[in-house]
This record gives structure tokens, sequence and C-alpha cells, in this order.
């Protein structure tokens, strides 16, 4: 629980503003000591010195604590207006109450301190966690690709004539798959750390969505996985205003994360509409879909599914989720019931009068 102020305000201010709250405190339980024991003001006042110990470094509230006991003696302890306490019950009242205050403030200060810490040290080993997973994850995802063009490159270049046509291009087709897949990994680190660092700034443009789908779909199609993508856009949508590289981008990972985890024989459907101004972006296959347990984790970072094969930095969905968040949109996931599952994008968008002709 570090201070919740200690950051928003100056040291200069921490001490004027506990002045004033013990002072504003002070002044409003004197206006009404006829009806308070002068015992009950010491206990608001401690609750006084409470407050500021939570929010304020320790000196302001030590502060606070020796004015608060001070004011306390001299205006509400009999005899009232003076230092001199009648009473040696009231003497010992007086000292307890200036320990129990400053034993309040440096206790909770303490505390405070060993909280900040510990929460600066889980921070830290949760840092290393995410370094560990994306290193695990790198060391195959880029390692793979990386093995795959040097081999490859190697038979084109080997004095072996002995390779017929139908093997070169082979070998060129799996260079350009492992280009692809080296090139989305780099893209999805990149687009990560863009979205850590709070830079991603949506540009605005108008856009034919359908063009844009059918784009998407054919980059991912050139992975010639075996999957049908069904595409089903009403020609006579109207062209929305919005950023076409980050909403692109969203497609992209939506359509290849269901490749990536979908058999072969899966078919992916997309489809896209205008509600007023909102637009409805729909991707889901006929696939098993995502266990029950885990469809609320599956947009964190690095996060993937434990029954998942291996491949993957699990920052596909998390990329959808900051980049739809960047286009004030939502990202919700669920399990089709005849099997499956479906993404729904909606983002709020600027649509024109106009049509797109058929």
């Amino acid at each position: 629980m570090p201070g919740v102020f200690t950051k928003r305000f100056s040291k200069s201010k921490q001490y004027l503003i506990s002045l004033l709250m013990v002072g504003a405190v002070s002044a409003i339980c004197f206006g009404i000591s006829q009806y308070l024991g002068y015992r009950v003001v010491a206990f608001i006042l401690l609750l006084t010195v409470s407050i500021i110990a939570i929010s304020f470094d320790i000196l302001p509230v030590l502060l606070s604590a020796t004015l608060s006991a001070f004011i306390w003696d001299f205006f509400f302890i009999p005899p009232r207006f003076n230092f001199h306490v009648g009473d040696t019950e009231d003497v010992i009242l007086l000292v307890m109450y200036f320990l129990i205050a400053l034993i309040n403030a440096v206790l909770t200060y303490k505390i405070r301190t060993d909280e900040k810490a510990n929460l600066k040290k889980e921070e830290k080993v949760n840092t290393l966690k995410l370094y560990d997973t994306l290193l695990n994850s790198l060391s195959h995802e880029l390692r793979t690709p990386i093995a795959t063009i040097i081999a490859a490159t190697d038979n084109l270049k080997s004095t072996n004539n002995s390779l017929s046509r139908e093997n070169k291009e082979e070998l060129v087709s799996e260079i350009a798959k492992a280009s692809f897949r080296l090139n989305q990994q780099v893209e999805n680190l990149l687009n990560m750390s863009r979205l850590e660092s709070g830079f991603v700034r949506p540009k605005m443009d108008w856009c034919d969505i359908s063009e844009l789908v059918y784009e998407t779909a054919d980059k991912v199609e050139e992975n010639k996985t075996g999957h049908r993508i069904r595409i089903n856009i009403n020609p006579n949508i109207p062209l929305i205003k919005t950023d076409k590289i980050l909403l692109g981008q969203v497609i992209y990972n939506l359509l290849n994360n269901a490749y990536l985890h979908t058999k072969p024989d899966v078919r992916i459907h997309v489809s896209a509409m205008m509600n007023v101004d909102i637009l409805q972006l729909i991707v889901e296959d006929n696939g098993d879909g995502f266990p029950d347990t885990e469809i609320e984790n599956v947009f964190d970072k690095f996060y993937r599914l434990k029954q998942s094969k291996a491949g993957g930095t699990g920052l596909g969905l998390s990329i959808v989720k900051g980049f739809t968040e960047a286009l004030k949109g939502h990202v919700g996931l669920q399990n089709i019931s005849s099997g499956g599952a479906r993404f729904t994008i909606e983002i709020p968008c600027e649509s024109s009068k106009l049509k797109m002709t058929p």
C-alpha cells in the first residue's frame, strides 16, 4: 500500500495539506466541543493522523502527530488554553496519545515501505518470467524458420545437379514459407513493443472493409495449409473510416490463429456488417474451440493454451486485443455450441453514404 498521494503531491504540499487537515478537524471539534468530551476529540484526531499516515510520507505524518498532540492539550484538555495539565490521568492520556500517534505513523510508513519493496520484487519476478517465456518461444519460433531457410538455401547452392525442377520449386516454396513465418514473428514483436510503449496512434482514413478482408485472407492462404476461408460481406457495405493497417493486422492475426490451431480440413468463416456506426467483424471456425477454463486468458500476452501444440509466442491474440482497443473497439470470444470458436470484433466507425458497387 504505497502512499496514496506521495507521487501526486510534492513534499511541501504534503506538509501543507497535513497541517490543514489537522487544523480543520481541530476547528470543527472545537466548534462542537460542548457536545463532545475531550477524550472523544482525541480519537477523532488519531483517526485524522491515521488517514494522513496512509497518504503521505513519514515526515509530514510525524509533524501532524506532534501538532495534534499539542492542539489537543492546548484547546481541549482542562484547564484549556494553556499547556498545563491539571489531572494526572490526563497527563498519562496525553503522553499515551502522543506515543500512539507517533507509533501509528512509523508503523504505517514501515508497512508501506515493505509492501512497496515486495511489489517491486514481484514485478521483477514477473518480468523475468515474461522474458523466459519470450526467449523460450523465440528459441523455437525464430530458429525453426531460420534453419529451414539455411537448409533449403544450401541445397540450392550445392553443386549437385540432380535436383529436379520440382525439387527446386519445392525448396523455394519452403524458403518463402519460412521467411513469411519469420517475418510474422518479428512483426508481432514489433507490434507488441508499440502497444507496450503506448505509441499506437490510429491514422483514420476511408477503407473498403470487403477489399481489406479479401487481401488479408489471400496473405494467409499463401501458406496453403488446406484450410478453406469463406467470406460473407454485403457488397453494398459502405466505406468506413478507420486505420486500415491496424484493422488489417487484427484480421490477419485472427485468421492466422485459426490456421495455426485448427486441423487443415477446418472451415474458417469471415463476415462483416455495419450496424449504424459500429463495424461488426466475425471470424469463426468449426474446429474444437477453446477450453472453457482458458477463454478468459487467451488475450493475455505470451499466453498459450495448455494443450496446444508447440509453436507460437502467444502474442497474436494479445495484439488483436490491443489494436482493437486502440481503435476504441472491443473483441470477444465464445465457443460455438455446434463446435468451433467465434471471435467478434466491434469497432465504432464513421461510414460513408456511398455504397460499394457489386
